[in-house]
């Protein structure tokens, strides 16, 4: 039975083969992007070395960019192979007698897998963009090719992310991404985009310029390449020619001033002017969006993220306003942004609640009052103490989340933080609240376990080493009389820009933020680099700002 249809925009939680299967509808959503890790940075023979032995699962589960051939694979390939249909059980077959059971199967054999629900979901007039490396791409088109039909392929669009340099010393330098786009049928929603053309071709030309109008303009030809065409053939001012227009529309043309003879006996013109021209169409080699850099306004400090300015050019050409858009490997939430911006309706699925929490502060930064549903996250303690004796990084991402804490040490697409580096922080809110500008922070520490009086006394030493303003201590269990003493012995700090006194140490519970109890703390803060709000009046191409506060990690 096929799950209920999505109304209002959802960010999803969990692994997105399992979100399709239970959530998403079928021929439900009129364009996808996906943009899945891979790490084109490994040693490419690396990928093809057979492997022994079992990794973790975890590995698989959490989407890192390490992909490695364990059971989890294998019981992927067995169902693909056993179950899916003739066509798609054979194709996969033959990709693993061809490449074997490594780490590069076992990216496709997953992809695969997701691929066939994408398939199931998208409209018929859908489109489906895939972004990949060349490491890959040509593998994925195959499956693509497969599950999607070749005769279905309509391009491979070539970005280039950044400019060449560097490791030329034995090949060229690579500095582009793939694109592969398909759709569904041969009937599918097509916008045609187009950029402004090049300064020296207009002026070489449209070199022409009306004194009245300023308008510029080219003359073109109206005589007919088709010679054999006896109603066409008139004199017009005095030529005789086979003309492309009728006696009738040539002379209505002419009075309009549309028709130029540049003196007695030359052939007439026709005027074409510059600005009712779309411009040059978009081809499929991109080179005039650049990636997002270091001193972007638009960084968040996502390694991965995607210029907004990409995802809006793929949302405009293949969908329309009120559209819905799903990106199943959303990351940051590029995808999901751009579609909020450009009026149409979304889907995101993540399978790290840091890149949901990330998610879902862009989205209340840029479009404040927006609206959405967010399923897989715990909506009470019981759903709560489940992800903690699941996976406890994941519920410390959470947990930050609620307090709209920055993670320290939490890498993209990682199942685990920077071990031994986190110095008793597992958070920071960053604030400004003085006249110098300079942020302070709020130190964050999660616990999921046991907690006792000597862990405040520990955060208290925490905030003294570190400078700090502030510190809050979030736990699952409810706190003794003795570690709410030592709270509240630490004293207060006192706001010079609210003139305001805050409790130095805040023990907060995981049942009071879910009661939306919020950190008693100076208003301006921030935590990972805001996105720049976005009104439909002031929507320019240049949508994020950078914030005073520290880069996100």
């Amino acid at each position: 039975m096929s799950p209920k249809p999505i109304t209002q925009n959802t960010l999803f939680y969990g692994d997105n083969l399992k979100m399709l299967r239970d959530h998403v509808p079928d021929e439900s959503v009129d364009l996808i992007y996906l943009d899945p890790p891979f790490n084109s940075n490994r040693s490419y023979n690396v990928l093809f070395k057979d492997e022994s032995g079992s990794e973790s699962e975890a590995q698989i589960t959490a989407f890192e960019d390490t992909w490695h051939w364990d059971h989890k694979a294998e019981e992927t390939y067995h169902a693909l192979a056993t179950q899916s249909p003739d066509h798609i059980s054979r194709m996969i077959g033959a990709m693993h007698d061809f490449i074997g059971p490594n780490q590069m199967m076992a990216y496709l054999v997953m992809m695969a897998a997701r691929l066939i629900e994408l398939h199931r979901v998208l409209k018929p007039t859908g489109s489906i963009y895939l972004h990949c490396d060349p490491t890959a791409s040509h593998y994925l088109k195959i499956i693509l090719d497969t599950i999607f039909g070749a005769e279905n392929f309509r391009n491979e669009i070539v970005w280039q992310r950044t400019n060449a340099k560097g490791l030329a010393f034995t090949r060229f330098a690579t500095n582009h991404d793939i694109i592969l786009r398909y759709t569904k049928s041969d009937i599918f929603t097509w916008n045609p985009q187009y950029t402004p053309h090049d300064p020296e071709y207009i002026e070489s030309f449209y070199k022409y310029v009306e004194p009245e109008t300023g308008r510029r303009y080219t003359l073109g030809d109206i005589t007919n390449p088709n010679k054999d065409r006896p109603n066409l053939t008139y004199e017009f001012l005095g030529i005789t020619r086979v003309w492309r227009w009728t006696k009738e529309r040539m002379q209505e043309a002419y009075d309009k001033g549309l028709i130029i003879q540049s003196h007695p006996g030359a052939v007439p013109r026709l005027k074409r002017y510059l600005d009712e021209q779309e411009g040059n169409p978009i081809g499929d080699t991109w080179i005039d969006i650049p990636p997002v850099q270091s001193q972007s306004k638009e960084l968040l400090g996502y390694p991965t993220q995607k210029p907004l300015a990409l995802l809006e050019r793929i949302i405009n050409v293949s969908s329309n306003p009120g559209d819905f858009i799903l990106d199943p490997f959303c990351g940051c939430g590029t995808a999901i942004a751009a579609a909020q911006k450009l009026d149409r309706k979304w889907i995101g699925i993540d399978i790290t609640h840091l890149s949901i929490a990330l998610q879902k502060y862009r989205l209340e930064a840029m479009f404040p009052g927006i609206l959405f549903n967010v399923i897989g996250e715990p909506e009470d303690l019981n759903g709560a103490k489940h992800l903690a004796q699941l996976d406890r990084y994941q519920f410390q991402w959470w947990a930050l989340s609620l307090v709209k804490a920055k993670p320290l040490g939490a890498q993209e697409g990682s199942k685990v933080g920077k071990k031994g580096s986190d110095k008793g922080i597992d958070g920071i809110i960053p604030f400004i609240d003085d006249h110098t500008g300079k942020p302070k922070r709020v130190i964050v520490q999660v616990k999921s376990g046991h907690v006792k009086s000597g862990d405040i006394r520990d955060l208290v030493g925490t905030i003294k080493r570190e400078g700090a303003a502030m510190g809050v201590f979030i736990t699952l269990e409810e706190p003794s009389k003795d570690m709410t003493r030592e709270a509240v012995s630490a004293g207060y700090y006192h706001s010079p820009g609210w003139n305001e006194d805050y409790p130095i140490i805040q023990i907060m519970t995981i049942n009071d933020l879910l009661k939306k109890v919020k950190v008693k703390m100076p208003p301006q803060y921030g935590t990972f680099k805001q996105a720049q709000r976005i009104t439909k009046q002031h929507a320019t191409q240049e949508d994020l700002f950078e914030s005073d506060e520290e880069p996100a990690d």
